[in-house]
Order: C-alpha cells, then sequence, then structure tokens
C-alpha cells in the first residue's frame, strides 16, 4: 500500500476505526493523507490567505477561502519558498531495517547546507495532512486521544508507521469564500485522488468517467492516465481500476461552485476512504504563476 504522495484514506481509516465507537465508525470519511514536509514556505499571491514566513508545513494554514484548502494537498508542494529544495520534498527519503531489509518512508530527511553554514546538514520533518466528514455531523471533531499513536502501513506490530497529531482545525466548507470561481468564465478539474472506475470489492457499483469532465477537450485523443489501487478490508485484498491523480481536464457543468464543494467531500465509489477528491480552478495556462513569470522572462 505504499506511495510516495500519500498515505491512502483506506489505511488512514482502518486506524481510526480501532479507536472510536461504532457511531463515529459507521459515519466517518476520511481523506487520503498528503506527506508534508515542514518547511519554510510563503503565500501564492492572490490565491490563499497564508501566515508567511513561518513553517507552514508544520502547521494548518488560516482556511478562510475554497483555495486555502488544497495548500498542503498538492504533492509538488508549490507553497516552498524559492531557497527550499523542491527536488529533495518531491522525492520521499526511503531506510531500511533489520537483516530482512524492511523498507519504509524515513519520518525525516536530512538536506544539506551551505559551506559557510555552521552545521554541515539539517533536519527536516515529514507530516501527513488528512481531513476527514461524517455523515452524522454530532461524531466530530473526532478527539484527538483517539487519533495520536494510530498506525498506518506495513509492519505495524514493529511500530512502525505511528502517527501523532500536531494541529487541528474545524472547517465549514459552505462558509468558505468561492470568489475566484465565481468570476472566473471557465474552470478545469484537478483529481487530487484518483477516481475509482472498476472495484472487485462486493457490493460496490463500478463508474464512468463523468461527463462534466469534458476528458475529450483534453488532448486530441482524450485519454486519461489509469491507475491500478487496492482496497484492504481485513485480511482480504481487492483491486481498483482509477483514473490516476494529478490529471487536469476542462469542467463542462454548469455549478462549480457546487461541483467544488461536492469534491471537497469526494465523489464516486469508494469516496469514504479518500478517492474520488476534486478541485475546481480558475481555467488558466499555469498552475503556478511564478513559474510562468519566469519563463515568460527568460528565466529557467
Amino acid at each position: 500500500m505504499g506511495n510516495p504522495y500519500y498515505v491512502s484514506g483506506n489505511a488512514l481509516h482502518a486506524a481510526v476505526a480501532r479507536r472510536v465507537g461504532e457511531a463515529t465508525r459507521r459515519a466517518l470519511h476520511v481523506s487520503h493523507g498528503v506527506f508534508v514536509p515542514g518547511e519554510y514556505g510563503s503565500p501564492t499571491e492572490g490565491e490563499i490567505s497564508l501566515r508567511g514566513g513561518q513553517k507552514l508545513g508544520g502547521m494548518l494554514p488560516d482556511v478562510e477561502a475554497y483555495e486555502d484548502l488544497f495548500v498542503h494537498r498538492d504533492p509538488a508542494q508549490r507553497w516552498l519558498t524559492e531557497s527550499r529544495p523542491r527536488e529533495a520534498a518531491n522525492t520521499h527519503p526511503l531506510q531500511r531495517y533489520g537483516h530482512d531489509g524492511r523498507v519504509a518512508f524515513a519520518s525525516e530527511m536530512q538536506v544539506g547546507r551551505p559551506a559557510e553554514k555552521r552545521a554541515a546538514s539539517r533536519r527536516v520533518p515529514w507530516y501527513v495532512q488528512c481531513y476527514v466528514h461524517a455523515d452524522d455531523p454530532a461524531v466530530l471533531p473526532v478527539a484527538t486521544d483517539a487519533l495520536t499513536g494510530i498506525r498506518v502501513g506495513g509492519a505495524r506490530n514493529f511500530g512502525f508507521g505511528e502517527l501523532s497529531v500536531v494541529d487541528t482545525q474545524v472547517v465549514d466548507v459552505d462558509a468558505l469564500a468561492y470568489g475566484a470561481l465565481e468570476a472566473a468564465d471557465a474552470h478545469e478539474l484537478e483529481l487530487v485522488s484518483p477516481f475509482v472506475l472498476e472495484t472487485e470489492f462486493p457490493g460496490a457499483a463500478d463508474q464512468s468517467v463523468p461527463w462534466w469532465w469534458a476528458p475529450g477537450k483534453r488532448a486530441a485523443t482524450g485519454e486519461l492516465r489509469r491507475r491500478t489501487e487496492r482496497l484492504v478490508a481485513g485480511e482480504d485484498v481487492f483491486d481498483l481500476e482509477t483514473v490516476d491523480h494529478g490529471q487536469v481536464v476542462p469542467y463542462a457543468g454548469a455549478d462549480p461552485v457546487a461541483t467544488a464543494k461536492n469534491g471537497v467531500l469526494r465523489v464516486g465509489t469508494h469516496s469514504r476512504f479518500g478517492f474520488g477528491e476534486l478541485r475546481v480552478r480558475p481555467a488558466r495556462g499555469s498552475r503556478v504563476p511564478a513559474w510562468r513569470e519566469r519563463r515568460a522572462g527568460g528565466g529557467g
């Protein structure tokens, strides 16, 4: 189940379910948990309202607008300042343990520093950012002591994959500002997590690509990249065929704000376990304005 970008909502849901009561377990929906480095970052002007100059990777942003929800949910870590090693932050380091060579994602990474600095390297911790919602709002928020100490991934009995709570926040999706979407004439969709097309899980329905994705406008072929995922239920493992995350397609629907709200709560089969998370964006040539400006000016 290891993935270089996220911990599956399936794994997180199973871990939390062991620590909560029956009512909470039945009502809870858990997103994928995105790996985030504890680095310095700065806001993207006009898009997110963050407290710049702080280690944004180790804190939750002030969520006032819809865009704020996704600051840490982009594996490219676009919030990092220019002085931070983006390539290193996008490559989660691996460690080997024991005589059997068990491989695990490291809990921190070492980053080299310039020769004039006192220390030759610095340590950067890794965090997992995820969110939950519930069919019954009365079960929220989930108690911090139920979340601290959960374990995800393989070899949990040997102490691997333990998580502790660093920061929490309650967000009312309906109360957020959606001005950027309302002002745009055209929109596009980003798949934040894979969308399930086919599943081996008993009783779960297969899905087709939604018509409002307009995949045919994406390229001459209209092809979408696929990915095979797995869903684990106890000792059983079920294969899933999905549309891979990270892809962007034109939006053909009539209500981008309603779609944006639904995308946060996720759509499609196995959405309870993190699949089908979508983000709506105003349509434009680049998702990273600073990079676009450098290219226009002849920069690297």
